[in-house]
């Protein structure tokens, strides 16, 4: 049997693949043994004595099975971990993204007009210090800290008033004072003898 090299390359040439996807009818070794150029290759081929092997399958099902398995929890346990844990989270990526969320919240609610720019600017400083751990806590943070200006608000309200209260009563009290002297020297002088001529 002679070998089949030439056939083989001018093949896969005109089939356009590679040489291990060739395939060569062995009962028919003599007759593709013959064909020695493209033109007899292409009528071989059209014979079906030489064929383009199909493509090897190559599945990702496992792959996919195994990845859905790790999306919930599955095979990532320490004998499945080979970096260490700030490799694999680092700690900045962790608190860029607290940063982002803590400022996204911050400017919506500077626009939608629930906290001042004063307040804005201290809970910023605050954030970037460290401060809150997480969303949850700097919302509960800022309906404290507003709820508590409320309630200062309302104290000082009640103070003023008891104090202009206070004040009323007392410039009552002066002007009850003044009239009742007033009342008292008048009564005096009415009552005083005048001087016998």
């Amino acid at each position: 049997m002679s070998s089949l090299k030439l056939q083989k390359r001018l093949a896969a040439s005109v089939l356009k693949c590679g040489r291990k996807k060739v395939w060569l009818d062995p009962n028919e070794a003599s007759e593709i043994s013959n064909a020695n150029s493209r033109q007899n290759i292409k009528k071989l081929i059209k014979d079906g004595l030489i064929i383009k092997k199909p493509q090897t399958v190559h599945s990702r099902a496992r792959c996919r099975k195994n990845k859905e398995a790790k999306r919930a929890g599955r095979h990532t346990g320490t004998g499945k971990r080979k970096g260490t844990a700030n490799a694999r989270m680092p700690e900045k990526v962790i608190w860029m993204r607290r940063m982002r969320v803590l400022r996204r919240l911050l400017k919506k609610y500077r626009e939608d007009k629930k906290i001042d720019k004063h307040m804005y600017h201290a809970l910023y400083l605050q954030s970037k210090g460290n401060i809150f751990k997480n969303k949850r806590v700097l919302m509960e943070y800022i309906h404290k800290k507003k709820a508590e200006g409320l309630r200062l608000k309302a104290l000082q309200e009640q103070a003023e008033a008891r104090r202009s209260r206070t004040k009323a009563a007392h410039e009552r009290k002066l002007a009850r004072a003044a009239q009742k002297h007033a009342d008292m020297f008048a009564h005096i002088e009415n009552n005083t003898p005048e001087d016998e001529s």
